[in-house]
Order: C-alpha cells, then sequence, then structure tokens
C-alpha cells in the first residue's frame, strides 16, 4: 500500500483530512475543512481552501487554485462546498471556486476530466464526467455542462447555459445561449454549426443513430413552427435514443435560449 507523502514545505492545516496514499508536493497549502481521497496529488504550489472535496486518483497541478470564494458580489462568505470527482488531471494555474448560497451553494466536477492550464470553472457550476476544457477556457456562474463535453482554447461560456452530452465548443467562441446534445459550435460568436461527427464516431454510435442525428438537426434546422415545436414533433417520431435525449434538453427547463441551427 502507497505511503501518504507530504513534503516538509507542505503546510496542511489541522482538520484537513489527508486521504490513504496521498501525495502532497512543496509549498502546497490544504485548508482546514478539506478532504482528499486516497491517492490524491498535489504536485507543488498547490492551494486548496474552503470546504472542498477531491476525490481518489485526481492530480493537481503546480499553481492551481482550489476551492476559493466565488468571483461573485453577492457573495457573503456563507459556507459553500467544492466537491470534484475521481480522476480527474487539473493543470498549471487552473481555478475551481465554491458555490454561493443563491446558487444552491455547491460546485461540482464530476469523474475523469481534464482541466488544462489556465482554465477556469466558476461558482454553483455542475459540470459532468469526462469532460475536456483546453486552455484558458473558462466557465462562469451556474452553467452546466453534461457528460463528454469539450470546450476549446480561450472560448467562454456564459453563466446559466446548458451544454448538452457530447457536445464540442470550437476555439476563441463564446457561447451565450444552451447547446444541444452533440452539437458543434464554433465561431467568434458561437453558431450551432452542426454536429460533433467526430466525437459520436470514436464513441462507436451506429450508424443508423448518426443518420437519425443528422436527419433531427436538419429538421431542427427548417422545419415549419417554432424550435420547440419542431423538437416536440421530433420526439414523436423518431426511434432514436440520442434523438429523444436531444429532444428532452430542448423541452427541459432552462433560463437561456438555445443555439439553434443556421
Amino acid at each position: 500500500m502507497t505511503q501518504t507523502s507530504i513534503h516538509p514545505s507542505a503546510y496542511v492545516e489541522e482538520g484537513a483530512q489527508i486521504g490513504e496514499g496521498c501525495r502532497i508536493g512543496p509549498f502546497c497549502h490544504v485548508g482546514p475543512e478539506v478532504v482528499l481521497g486516497p491517492r490524491v496529488e498535489l504536485k507543488s504550489h498547490v492551494v486548496v481552501s474552503g470546504v472542498t472535496e477531491i476525490g481518489e486518483e485526481t492530480v493537481v497541478f503546480p499553481f492551481a487554485v482550489i476551492g476559493e470564494i466565488p468571483q461573485d458580489l453577492k457573495f457573503r462568505g456563507e459556507t459553500t462546498r467544492l466537491v470534484i470527482g475521481k480522476r480527474n488531471r487539473i493543470r498549471e494555474h487552473v481555478t475551481m471556486n465554491c458555490g454561493t448560497e443563491g446558487g444552491g451553494g455547491v460546485t461540482r466536477v464530476g469523474d475523469d476530466g481534464l482541466f488544462m492550464a489556465g482554465c477556469h470553472v466558476a461558482h454553483d457550476a455542475q459540470v459532468g464526467d469526462r469532460v475536456i476544457l483546453v486552455n484558458n477556457s473558462a466557465l462562469a456562474g451556474h452553467c452546466i455542462i453534461e457528460d463528454d463535453v469539450i470546450v476549446g482554447g480561450l472560448s467562454g461560456v456564459h453563466q446559466w447555459v446548458r451544454i448538452g452530452r457530447g457536445a464540442i465548443i470550437g476555439a476563441v467562441t463564446m457561447v451565450t445561449n444552451d447547446v444541444i446534445p452533440y452539437g458543434l459550435v464554433q465561431a467568434p460568436r458561437g453558431k450551432l454549426d452542426g454536429l460533433n461527427l467526430v466525437g459520436l464516431k470514436r464513441k462507436g454510435v451506429s450508424r443508423a443513430d448518426i443518420t437519425a442525428l443528422r436527419a433531427a438537426f436538419q429538421m431542427l434546422a427548417q422545419g415549419e413552427g417554432a424550435f420547440a415545436d419542431r423538437a416536440r414533433r421530433l420526439g414523436d417520431e423518431t426511434q432514436s435514443e440520442y434523438v429523444r435525449e436531444i429532444v428532452a434538453f430542448i423541452l427541459g427547463d432552462s433560463d437561456r435560449h438555445f443555439l439553434t441551427p443556421g
């Protein structure tokens, strides 16, 4: 069994819970309400503060700041949390903030994510599994990012936006409205430009389902009636679970409009 290792220059405050086999490198600071799961590694110069949980085998690279207070002027010091799942890779200079009382109190990150250098996860964001945030991308407060989403480098996601499962956001893109599952968004003011066909094929989605998704996208783009009406008709007609997932996403609760096919 791997022994827990804490470098002599690291400062782990009394009350912190350090799991078996953790490695805490030089000049790290771990706050008194932090919980590190088994085999978490903090490389060096990492700050983990607040009421923060980090799941097993997650690795945090130098100069990341995890669990600090929200960048929200409405925050008044209330106790809120940050919960990070298992096996994440959190690279250099990443920042992840705790939640706010008005936003539910918890910022949550799933399992097996890759958060590249300089990216930001703001207060009350809900991030799924296997998400990739590329260098210097940013999620604003209250975003919902479903599983298997990729957000390209230097891109920003507006507060309260939902990005559906398997969607991909191109580099240098601003996303101001909800993105359907498996959508492809690009251009400086993000436009829904198609489907993430590469991601679907890599995932092993059947040819029949991909054909159904293409037909659904065309109906959403060119069908009669309002966007939600087209989605309802799709739900009545399709046999594809992937298309039904898109329909459910469109008809779900949201505070924002959708990026719609051009």
